[in-house]
């Protein structure tokens, strides 16, 4: 699937190059030249993944790193490292800032998409084109089907996202706050309530299968999704 990806690299030519071959695989992306920039962009809209140069003027890229996992808000979003420091050290501080990988440069468009592939597989699988499967509930996010035991499930786009979502990260407990950011996208203001309508519909369509029951309510917390549909039979 598409992930939004901010490429924070103050060098042109590796801009171009990062957003021509991202855009070519199908990703959005969006380029700025600094660590300032960079604060300005992901209050408008976090993205799913950040492409960080260390050398960046003013802020460097390790500060800029650090502030991000400071914050709540963007504590979570996958952060990818570029650098010509190649020293064992200097890998060590990046990972230990908070990055989730670490690439030298240079580096080929290859590797780059690798790389890309494994962290958003890890941390943000909603992002990504792998199937999922839990206790007979089956989505494909290639070909955007869901089926129960071979027999096709009709959803609507936002409760196919938001099935997703919970599939990809199951047995962990979501706030609304959470979840209207994570499918709706932080930069969309909805009431938490929305959330609650679109839960009441999933559940709707997978109640004749019963596979409602893998989606449950967490008292004063939110929503969770089970990783098995057995744990809920009564």
């Amino acid at each position: 699937m598409t992930a939004n990806v901010l490429v924070v690299e103050d060098e042109p030519a590796i801009q171009v190059l990062i957003s021509a071959n991202l855009t070519r695989a199908g990703h959005v992306v969006v380029t700025v030249g600094d660590a300032e920039e960079a604060l300005r962009q992901v209050n408008k809209e976090l993205p799913d993944l950040i492409l960080l140069d260390w050398m960046l003027p003013g802020m460097s890229g390790i500060e800029l790193a650090r502030r991000l996992r400071n914050d709540e808000r963007t504590r979570a979003v996958p952060i990818i490292m570029l650098t010509a420091r190649g020293d064992e050290q200097d890998k060590i501080l990046g990972l230990e800032t908070g990055a989730d990988d670490y690439i030298t440069k240079p580096f080929s468009p290859r590797e780059l998409l690798a790389r890309i592939k494994a962290v958003l597989r890890r941390r943000a699988p909603q992002t990504t084109e792998d199937t999922v499967e839990i206790g007979g509930l089956r989505l494909d996010p290639a070909t955007h089907r869901i089926t129960v035991d071979s027999q096709e499930v009709k959803l609507g786009p936002t409760e196919f996202r938001l099935l997703h979502f919970l599939m990809t990260h199951a047995e962990r407990v979501h706030s609304r706050t959470q979840l209207l950011d994570q499918v709706w996208g932080d930069h969309v203001f909805v009431e938490e309530r929305t959330v609650d309508v679109h839960i009441r519909r999933l559940r709707a369509v997978l109640e004749v299968s019963g596979h409602d029951a893998l989606i449950q309510t967490v008292r004063g917390s939110g929503y969770r999704l089970s990783a098995t549909l057995s744990a809920q039979d009564p």
